[in-house]
């Protein structure tokens, strides 16, 4: 197989995974080739963006021997041949699985996350991870084991975070990521970077194998999710076909089949929009963006109307009790000095969600068990709201990709049409779905005036995941899709 010239009238680095994999399947371009053409744009590329941290070329490059050797005998898997990224936080046998936290530096996991293990059975070639914030904290990828990801669409600001390899995906120097997403950590990084992102309905994918976290099942981790990142929602969802299912143990007995989207047209589609909230400012050209969504929309004939769900007051509550127990779970393995610290910070605040935070620090496990219950009562107002309407629109984040910063999360600013707004609302539009575990896909929706990616999330009915993915794909077909941002060539090789 010729290279370079050749091969990008094929495909080139900005394909999309599906099709990188109908060239694998129909022998236009093999594994070997496809692996060092990524190998060659991550060493011209990624000196400046520094997205895939971990290396594992040699492994990868014996892996994608192998499965060209399979497919030369007749084998097909559904990603067999096609490299792809994982999250540093993710286990990978032998790779470090850090979450930036330098007390874990030379750390190696002992084995693959279960997920992991999942999609080398579906046969993708893992050949590197990418980089994180410090316990996943941050909306950057900035940390003192690997230094600091830039955006390929301007690189004083952030990708995003804590899946940084947004940078990577939208730079063309991998086909497809695996994430983790609580906070908005796989939503936020697609916004920024002009990407879908899909966070799982919770439960759907296992979270064992993921740092902080457990590398056992911990059913009280009820927040986390592990999931897809890539250039296209088809991409979303060949990664999650694979990694779907019960977590070790359950799956002597369950299975999983998720329920087909519930429309096939997009015309089809019930959308509700969320009313913008008061108290948390929305960039206005990210609202002007989601108006041009819902113009699309309904000129492609679908019933769009704005609504507030019913049960969720002005939302205040709910996002406060995302909050505690959000917090609860991010300070598990705390050191008690930083759990102390950080206590102390937040009480000399005003804000009452900086208080909120305190609660879940310092929460006891009645405490938990009844946030749980609170949670539950969530879970049934979605029900009820989700037997009337298929997706709820929102925007994925409060503002474009940010300036790199070194100020502390509580003490920074984000100004928002002319008035500043704490930091930490940035979690708000990823909480409306993250707390009751709903399924959302983030989908690109324009450029602002910089030439910054925006980005809405379509939220969707508990374990029907297609749902929200069949309506971004419908939509990018009407609305917007991916670009690849202006200085990198699409040449593979």
């Amino acid at each position: 197989m010729a290279k370079g010239d050749a091969v990008h009238e094929i495909i080139d680095a900005f394909s999309t995974a599906g099709r990188m994999l109908q060239a694998l399947r129909g022998r236009q371009i093999s594994s070997v080739e496809l692996l060092e053409g990524h190998v060659s744009r991550i060493s011209r590329y990624d000196p400046v963006l520094n997205s895939i941290v971990v290396r594992d070329f040699q492994r990868a490059r014996e892996d994608a021997a192998e499965a060209d050797a399979r497919r030369s005998r007749g084998a097909d898997a559904p990603l067999l041949g096609l490299p792809i990224t994982i999250k540093e936080s993710i286990d990978v046998q032998g790779l470090s699985s850090t979450a930036g936290v330098s007390a874990r530096q030379g750390h190696r996991a002992e084995a693959d996350a279960i997920t992991v293990r999942r999609l080398r059975a579906a046969g993708a070639i893992v050949f590197g991870k990418t980089n994180v914030c410090q316990w996943l904290a941050d909306y950057q990828g900035d940390n003192p084991i690997y230094g600091r990801t830039n955006n390929p669409w301007d690189l004083t600001r952030t990708s995003g975070g804590s899946t940084a390899g947004s940078a990577a995906l939208s730079a063309g120097l991998t086909p497809l990521e695996l994430g983790t997403d609580m906070g908005g950590s796989i939503r936020v990084p697609a916004a920024f970077c002009g990407l879908w992102g899909h966070k799982p309905t919770a439960g759907l994918v296992p979270n064992s194998g993921h740092f902080p976290g457990s590398a056992g099942y911990n059913p009280g981790a009820v927040l986390a999710v592990q999931g897809p990142h890539g250039r296209s929602p088809e991409d979303l969802e060949l990664m999650l076909d694979a990694v779907a299912g019960p977590d070790v143990g359950d799956d002597v007995a369950w299975r999983i089949q998720l329920p087909q989207a519930r429309h096939a047209q997009l015309r089809d589609f019930r959308v509700a929009v969320l009313p913008d909230r008061a108290w948390v400012p929305v960039d206005a050209e990210i609202l002007a963006a989601r108006d041009a969504a819902v113009a699309a929309l309904r000129k492609a004939g679908v019933v769009v109307a704005e609504v507030h769900p019913p049960g969720f007051d002005d939302f205040r509550e709910h996002y406060a009790l995302f909050r505690s127990m959000m917090c609860a779970l991010v300070s598990v393995r705390w050191p008690a000095d930083q759990r102390e610290r950080v206590v102390a910070d937040k009480l000399a605040r005003q804000d009452p969600f900086h208080h909120a935070d305190v609660r879940g620090i310092r929460a006891t496990a009645s405490d938990y068990l009844l946030w749980l219950e609170r949670r539950e009562g969530y879970r049934a107002a979605w029900r009820r709201f989700f037997r009337e309407w298929d997706i709820l629109l929102t925007p994925a984040t409060i503002v474009p990709a940010f300036e790199h910063t070194t100020v502390p999360n509580a003490d920074r600013r984000l100004a928002i049409n002319g008035q500043e707004v704490e930091f930490e609302y940035m979690s708000f539009y990823p909480s409306v779905p993250t707390l009751a575990g709903l399924p959302a896909t983030a989908l690109p929706a324009g450029f602002n005036k910089k030439g910054l990616p925006l980005g809405l999330q379509a939220v969707g009915p508990l374990l029907e995941d297609r749902t929200p993915l069949a309506f971004a794909r419908l939509l990018s077909r009407e609305f917007q899709g991916f670009r690849a941002p202006p200085g990198y060539d699409g040449v593979i090789g």
